[in-house]
């Protein structure tokens, strides 16, 4: 079935939810900062109702949810969104809260925070609260976003473990089940900043029928209709195809062992750029830029 509602994923900034830079002043958290005229923006002009909608907050990956939710009020409200709102789930418990299943049943928007998407996984996995949330992308006018780690957990299977350094040794990537969003897909984010390259490869050489992902800060794609990916914001997003894969050792060598593979195919998309997950085929477009800062619309070649 073809989804009604649609779904952005976002790379991430510096992510405060799971690992911490002690140098930073976080009661002053600047990484939502750049979602405020790009890729937040777009989030609030292809939701329904626009500003006018309801936009629920998940902080449940953060280990600061209080700081991350009252930056995301912030930032919406700077965009003239006001009705905003933050659901601080930290259990299973909580996710079968009956104010939090009416809250979700009544939204517009929904926004996964980043932190730890092992949290998201387990905290929300074959709960009330995700059958809801599935429920109403699949046959609702409804947005759900997630950046960081709230775009690793969109799709049906995603990677929770696993060093950039040591990506291409057997053994070493962890897969589990997500939320389920998205098919055919497996997303990783921070990808360019932190060198995550190969721990993209390793996770579509052992899943060759997957899309592999790579979202950069402040890369995201809006995904239509179940299968239509356009690329927002300033970053760059690399997609690993596994389908022409001809030979990998991956099924071979012992656990710790390097992995070789032959006939992988890359791609990489910026912004406007558009990829059909059912054709396999990217479409290259060039932004104009039509505000200090800001892309808005694609060149018109036409005229």
């Amino acid at each position: 079935m073809v989804p009604k509602g649609k779904l952005v994923i976002i790379g991430g900034a510096v992510d405060l939810g799971s690992s911490l830079n002690y140098n930073e002043n976080i009661s002053h958290p600047h990484y939502i900062k750049f979602f405020e005229q790009g890729i937040l923006r777009r989030v609030i002009v292809e939701s329904a109702k626009a500003e006018n909608s309801i936009v629920e907050v998940i902080t449940t990956a953060s280990q600061i949810p209080d700081i991350v939710g009252a930056e995301y009020i912030k930032s919406f409200n700077q965009l003239q969104v006001n009705n905003v709102n933050v659901l601080d789930i930290r259990s299973r418990t909580d996710a079968a809260n009956k104010e939090y299943l009416d809250r979700i049943a009544k939204a517009d928007v929904v926004m996964f925070s980043g932190g730890d998407q092992l949290r998201l996984s387990s905290i929300f996995g074959g709960t009330p609260f995700l059958q809801i949330l599935k429920k109403r992308y699949h046959q609702d006018n409804f947005l759900i976003a997630g950046t960081s780690a709230g775009a690793a957990a969109a799709s049906t299977n995603m990677i929770y473990r696993g060093s950039s350094s040591e990506a291409l040794v057997k053994g070493e990537v962890q897969i589990t089940a997500g939320l389920g969003f998205v098919d055919s897909v497996i997303v990783d984010t921070h990808f360019v900043q932190r060198g995550r390259i190969g721990r993209l490869f390793y996770a579509v050489a052992s899943n060759p029928g997957m899309l592999g992902i790579g979202l950069g800060e402040d890369a995201g794609l809006l995904i239509t209709d179940g299968n239509c990916m356009e690329a927002i914001g300033s970053g760059l997003t690399i997609l690993v195809d596994g389908r022409y894969i001809s030979e990998t050792s991956i099924y071979d060598v012992e656990i710790g062992s390097p992995v070789s593979i032959d006939g992988l195919k890359v791609h990489v998309m910026s912004l406007f750029d558009k990829y059909d997950l059912e054709k396999h085929n990217l479409e290259i477009r060039k932004a104009l830029k039509v505000e200090e800062g800001v892309f808005l619309k694609v060149k018109d070649y036409d005229n």
